[in-house]
């Protein structure tokens, strides 16, 4: 590990000397995020009265208790004048339906230290409880034992540098490969939760210079405060920033944007159409422009935008097209859309896969090439997989393809990455939501998207099990 830090124990971690002179600069803001958590307080009427709105008494009636589930001031006054935003804060009855995979993606099976998922070429730690709309519960909520409910716990400073440190430790005395995965040295960290940006500004600066210390080049922040809270990202959280980089120069921040409709950060007149900007593109919510236009001055961090495409919120095209070119114009990056996951609770917010596809093609006629850059990604257990393709012609001779078919192709592949960038053909199935839709329409699965058996599926996870309680 060298002298940089040191691991005092499992929960103790003693910062650098840089660390502490960076950190010793780094104040906290102060905001008022006035949030509601919880559909419970609706229907309780413990809510402010212009919120109580929210909800006709009907619905009222209909309404289970979500925990996670959060609506800011800034949030509900954008909701008032948008349908979309509306949808996507309310909790719907159909949320009832509680069918789904508890770990979609089989995440659990790469989590070498509590808080910290190592799949791919990068780390993904959960560093704050979640929202619902995160869709990555599942991975920090409690989880059933033969003994009673034990809490999953958050990732912490202490496991995950002494982690990359024994990671990258192996790398180097094994000619630059792991010895057992045969991936490269961990130089990536994604942060999730929950959101990141509800953490201080110091507890972002701990987090951040520990992972700098231990190695880690770029560090990804996953964020939803652009769209519920622009107000976060203040002069003291930019004179942070900048205290940082002066710190660490090498180490690079990529924000992970999730602005999922352009109701988000538009303006809307008294008669809910966008408002031209003399400058040129449409007019933005004055806080989110100051958020946006603040990260995009600083030229060593980089703003990518990434959402899900859910049932009445965004499955628009024009929406989406407006949202793609808005944000690019705004030195946002397109990155990824996503289909529905098939996890708890989301039954009710997922679109066909073929109609996602549809949806965001549309979406991008009209926009120029660096507008167009996103990619439809949906979650296989081997691997982040974009949906490449979908025809309505027939491959000539190929049974299975006469109604058209549908093209995967992994993006991402665990470990050593092996079968990245191979590809899965499929026969058409306009029903489908997940893979299972086309278990019985297979025509080419060089990706092996439909090979891996439950068998193996479960000794990766027994192994993996083991080295999380040896390491522990």
């Amino acid at each position: 590990m060298g002298a940089a830090y040191m691991i005092l124990s499992k929960d103790r971690y003693q910062h650098s000397p840089k660390a502490r002179a960076f950190l010793a600069t780094v104040s906290n803001g102060k905001y008022q995020r006035e949030i509601i958590s919880g559909s419970g307080k609706f229907s309780d009427g413990a809510v402010p009265a212009d919120m109580g709105l929210l909800y006709t008494p009907e619905q009222l009636q209909n309404l289970i208790e979500l925990r996670g589930t959060q609506i800011t001031r800034h949030y509900f006054d954008l909701a008032r004048n948008s349908k979309a935003l509306q949808a996507l804060i309310k909790a719907p009855p159909e949320t009832a339906d509680l069918g789904g995979t508890p770990d979609h993606g089989k995440q659990l099976n790469y989590r070498p230290v509590e808080g910290l998922i190592h799949k791919y070429e990068l780390g993904l730690i959960y560093v704050a409880m979640p929202r619902r709309v995160r869709r990555r519960e599942e991975l920090i909520a409690p989880e059933e034992t033969d003994d009673a409910i034990a809490p999953r716990d958050l990732a912490t400073i202490a496991g995950v540098a002494a982690y990359i440190a024994r990671h990258n430790s192996d790398v180097a005395q094994n000619g630059g490969l792991h010895p057992t995965s045969r991936r490269e040295k961990l130089r990536e960290i994604l942060m999730s939760g929950g959101d990141p940006m509800v953490l201080t500004n110091k507890n972002l600066a701990q987090w951040w210079s520990a992972l700098a210390d231990a190695g880690i080049e770029s560090i990804r922040v996953d964020t939803r405060e652009g769209a519920f809270y622009p107000q976060r990202f203040d002069d003291t959280f930019f004179d942070m920033l900048d205290k940082f980089h002066a710190a660490y120069p090498g180490t690079r921040l990529r924000f992970m944007m999730h602005f999922n409709h352009p109701d988000e950060f538009l303006k809307k007149d008294a008669h809910g159409k966008y408002i031209d900007d003399p400058q040129g593109g449409l007019q933005w919510i004055a806080a989110t422009r100051r958020a946006i236009e603040g990260l995009g001055q600083r030229a060593w961090l980089t703003l990518d935008n990434q959402a899900p495409i859910i049932s009445g919120i965004n499955d628009d095209s024009n929406a989406l097209r407006v949202m793609q070119r808005e944000l690019r114009r705004n030195r946002v990056e397109n990155h990824y859309f996503f289909c529905g996951h098939d996890i708890i609770g989301y039954k009710a917010s997922d679109i066909p896969i073929e109609r996602v596809w549809q949806l965001l093609n549309e979406s991008q006629k009209g926009l120029s090439g660096v507008e167009a850059h996103a990619r439809l990604s949906i979650t296989h257990d081997k691997g982040k997989t974009e949906v490449a393709a979908v025809s309505n012609q027939p491959l000539a001779g190929v049974p299975g393809t006469e109604n058209g078919f549908v093209v995967f192709k992994l993006m991402r592949s665990a470990e050593d990455a092996k079968d990245r960038g191979k590809v899965t053909i499929v026969g058409r199935n306009p029903d489908a939501v997940g893979f299972d839709g086309y278990n019985d329409r297979v025509i080419y699965d060089e990706a092996g998207l439909y090979a891996e058996t439950e068998a193996a599926e479960s000794e990766r996870f027994v192994a993996n099990t083991t080295r999380l309680q040896r390491h522990g």
